[in-house]
């Protein structure tokens, strides 16, 4: 069997670190076609169950709706199926599609997008769901919400999510500690940032000796969110530092000198940085949503109240100074993501 891959969103954070995990267990079952930007599929051309098909078109953009380059769709069609990792569907595939969608936040969230904003996204997802033959995600809670906000009737296989290679190799344990306590995300409204600064301000007027580490670039908060940087303003200086943009490595770094990380997030499809820095010995406060409770309920976790920043200034208090997580579950990996991906294609594309 031949399948196509859409390898066109390799180094764009989350999802091109997902399907780099992906590519080489598909090639160890299938003969791939790879479609994505040269420089990015190179890597792979000394495979032998690799097909290069260097394709620039952008995901999401009126060429790939309207006019995808008929030399790859060609390519695409002698395929027996065609595997993307988001839900961005190119025109003029006649395979079998199989698409993952990883949550639907955009929809379930009010505000992120303004209303054209929301309703293009919206007609991405059902117009992914609608060419499927199957729809992979990452989570039960994320499989229902696509079932009931995009009216879904096709298949929803949850596969779930894993932490990648690069930051699982070489990990001695020996980091000291700094202390410090881990934010890492976006000013998005659902990373719940808003309600991080408040718990921490209190915690630190009932004698928390920490530092609140951001990833990210303080400038981005400028533009993105006042009165978000109001309330690291009001800060004692020297307690919110800003990493600015980070690579793999640094942020690897970053979890294994953390004595914590928080995730107050209002809502997730799946949720990494929890399962990333406890991989890395470092506890993880993580709000009570359901997705969590679902992803982490075996896992050694704190658990505020959602939304509540006075539990989560009580419970950073309790958990700045605990020793670091043992026995971490391994619940989750890319080579199980693998196998129910590859079963769900084997058995639906018929």
């Amino acid at each position: 069997m031949k399948l196509a891959v859409d390898c066109r969103m390799l180094g764009t954070g989350g999802i091109g670190t997902y399907i780099a995990e992906l590519i080489p267990l598909f090639l160890e079952k299938y003969t791939c076609l790879l479609i994505g930007r040269g420089e990015d599929i190179a890597a792979y051309a000394d495979n032998p169950h690799a097909e290069l098909c260097p394709c620039a078109v952008g995901v999401f953009s009126l060429r790939e709706l309207s006019a995808f380059p008929r030399t790859v769709s060609r390519r695409i069609n002698e395929c027996s199926a065609y595997y993307t990792p988001y839900c961005n569907i190119p025109s003029g595939i006649r395979v079998p599609v199989f698409s993952t969608i990883h949550d639907v936040v955009f929809l379930d969230v009010p505000g992120l997008a303004s209303k054209t904003g929301t309703a293009v996204r919206k007609w991405f997802y059902k117009r992914a769901v609608r060419k499927s033959r199957a729809v992979f995600t990452v989570s039960k809670f994320s499989a229902g919400r696509i079932t009931s906000l995009l009216k879904c009737r096709k298949p929803v296989v949850v596969t779930y999510s894993a932490v990648p290679s690069w930051l699982q190799n070489d990990t001695s344990g020996t980091v000291q500690k700094d202390g410090s306590i881990l934010f890492v995300g976006n000013i998005k409204k659902h990373k719940g940032l808003h309600v991080l600064l408040p718990a921490f301000r209190s915690a630190l007027d009932k004698g928390l000796a920490a530092q609140l580490v951001i990833t990210g670039n303080a400038d981005n908060f400028r533009t993105g969110d006042d009165s978000i940087l109001h309330d690291i303003e009001k800060m004692p200086e020297g307690f919110v530092r800003f990493t600015g943009k980070v690579s793999d490595t640094e942020l690897k770094h970053l979890y294994e000198k953390a004595s914590l990380l928080v995730q107050p997030s209002l809502y997730e499809g799946f949720g990494l940085p929890p399962l990333e820095a406890m991989t890395l010995g470092t506890n993880a406060l993580i709000s009570d949503i359901p997705v969590f409770r679902e992803i982490y309920a075996q896992y050694p976790v704190t658990f505020f109240k959602n939304g509540d920043s006075s539990d989560l200034a009580l419970k950073l208090l309790s958990c700045a100074a605990m020793p670091s997580p043992r026995n971490i579950p391994r619940l989750y990996s890319f080579r199980h993501t693998f196998e129910l991906i590859s079963a769900g294609i084997d058995f639906y594309r018929a």
